[in-house]
């Protein structure tokens, strides 16, 4: 199942296709509240004991508050509601009536409070922006000054789920939503907390919205090579880069190629880079070239009978680079395009739709590169970097796959991949060497451009997150994430051949990024 990521607007819309369906407003606002009591209970079941205070909005965020109480009421846990002032919205109006009908207990919002030990902000949803204001704001801080776990429906009081925005001291431990992710969710990892997404009986998704990308996707996408694979079979990757002072990125890219299932990885570098590491590495088959000059017919013929090329790591900026980096790709089948080869294009545009148009291409700007290759498009960066790599996609004529929190998959004419794997670690020089690397090998293994570049994002994200559990994130180093590949491809065999359990409604878990 694909699961989307949306704008608060698309949200809207799916409720609306919901209620042209046939699908009761009423009938996804009570879902919407027991599922999240069903979470709240799975995550802080012994806590729950100790009292609920719910802080209910006037809509219909706060409608499935009301519900979420009535359903904990149900099963004896002492849950109390505390209501925001104001007309309520007919759907909050008729959960508050039927909860305190059954008995849940109300409580003023400026009042004295009983002691509880979990706190559910559910004061305003999806569709809010900006500050919150006056009693909003202040239900808010007496919320957060009880000094429990928050628990928020939808989202936090002041997170803007569109654009990832926050307003003054906005946060919760853990963040319900209904359906899908929202685009805020995303972009203020920090502020959400975990996030757990679940079901509530809305029709299918629109296919033209991004998705997330999964564990189970991707163990899909990595096939197991066949009994009889000799090293052909697996993919010939050639990986350029490595200027003297750079052999560093030259090295993880190639370690991350053949850590990925590649079957033949050559490194091309200038003579003093292929004399260093010779003997550090046996594994690979050096090819020495300036990267400053035009191509040797023996390098041309190199790249032209590879299955992918990494073409960029330690590549460096010397006079004629860009040159090279031309005559390289117009020889090869499919590239991947990092770092120092982005730079290669910058003002050019132009230039990359033609070299783009004849051969498979990945791009993997993080965000400098982005803003440096297509200065545009960099003011959507912070707030949609969806858009800004589907434009980007657009006008390169290239899959891009810009690097960032979240990273986000875009080729032309396909709904885009987000990517929300991985934590703070990755942010060392040379884990985008490694996520090259991994590319390469994924596209010369047969697999799309688009499918390449999100598979590899994800096993990133997903080997930083293995390598923090044993280093923890500051110690993590790029070494620490090619030793974590290992456990991470047999975790997602494991995927594949014995799918863990399903867990209605929970459709999609997110921890926060370990620090």
């Amino acid at each position: 199942m694909l699961i989307p990521v949306l704008t608060p607007a698309e949200a809207a819309s799916w409720d609306e296709r919901a209620l042209a369906s046939g699908i009761a407003v009423e009938t996804l606002m009570d879902a919407a509240g027991r599922a999240s009591a069903g979470v709240l209970a799975d995550r802080y079941g012994p806590a729950l004991r100790g009292g609920a205070l719910v802080a209910a909005g006037t809509g219909n965020n706060g409608g499935d508050g009301w519900v979420l109480a009535r359903v904990l009421h149900r099963h004896d846990l002492p849950v109390f509601v505390a209501p925001l002032p104001g007309p309520l919205s007919p759907l909050n109006a008729h959960a508050r009536s039927v909860a305190l009908a059954e008995g849940v207990r109300e409580v003023s919002p400026d009042g004295p409070w009983p002691a509880v030990t979990i706190a559910v902000d559910a004061i305003l949803g999806t569709g809010a922006s900006g500050a919150p204001r006056g009693p909003a704001a202040a239900l808010l801080e007496r919320l957060r000054d009880l000094r429990v776990p928050l628990v928020a429906l939808d989202g936090p009081t002041g997170v803007d789920l569109l654009t990832g925005a926050t307003w003054g001291p906005a946060g919760a431990n853990l963040s319900i939503t209904f359906g899908a992710p929202r685009r805020g969710h995303l972009l203020a990892r920090d502020e959400v907390g975990d996030v757990v997404v679940v079901d509530i009986g809305l029709p299918s998704a629109d296919p033209a919205w991004p998705t997330v990308m999964t564990d189970a996707q991707a163990a899909e996408w990595l096939t197991p090579f066949a009994a009889g694979a000799h090293k052909g079979d697996r993919g010939r990757v050639v990986v350029l880069g490595g200027s003297p002072g750079m052999s560093g990125a030259l090295r993880l890219a190639s370690r991350g190629a053949f850590g990925s299932g590649a079957g033949l990885v050559f490194a091309v570098a200038p003579q003093e880079t292929t004399s260093l590491l010779t003997a550090a590495e046996p594994d690979l088959q050096f090819r020495s070239h300036p990267l400053d000059e035009a191509p040797s017919a023996a390098l041309l013929d190199l790249v032209a009978q590879a299955n992918a090329i990494v073409l960029g790591p330690g590549l460096g900026r010397a006079p004629g680079s860009a040159s090279f980096v031309v005559a390289v790709l117009q020889a090869a089948r499919a590239a991947v395009l990092d770092a120092d080869g982005l730079v290669a294009f910058q003002g050019s545009l132009p230039r990359l739709r033609e070299v783009a148009g004849a051969r498979l291409l990945v791009l993997t700007p993080h965000p400098g590169e982005f803003r440096a290759l297509f200065p545009h498009l960099a003011g959507a960066l912070d707030v949609d970097p969806w858009g800004a790599a589907e434009a980007a996609s657009s006008e390169s004529g290239a899959t891009v796959l810009l690097k960032g929190v979240p990273s986000v998959v875009a080729r032309a004419g396909q709904a885009s991949r987000t990517i929300a794997a991985g934590n703070p670690g990755l942010a060392t020089g040379g884990s985008g060497d490694i996520l090259a690397g991994i590319c390469g090998a994924m596209l010369a293994g047969g697999l799309a451009p688009e499918q390449a570049a999100a598979l590899a994002a994800q096993a990133l994200g997903r080997a930083g997150e293995l390598a923090a559990r044993r280093h923890t994130a500051r110690a993590m180093r790029p070494m620490d994430i090619l030793a974590a590949l290992p456990d991470l491809w047999r975790a997602w065999t494991l995927v594949r051949t014995s799918p863990p359990r399903a867990r209605p409604p929970v459709l999609l878990e997110l921890a926060r990024p370990a620090a």
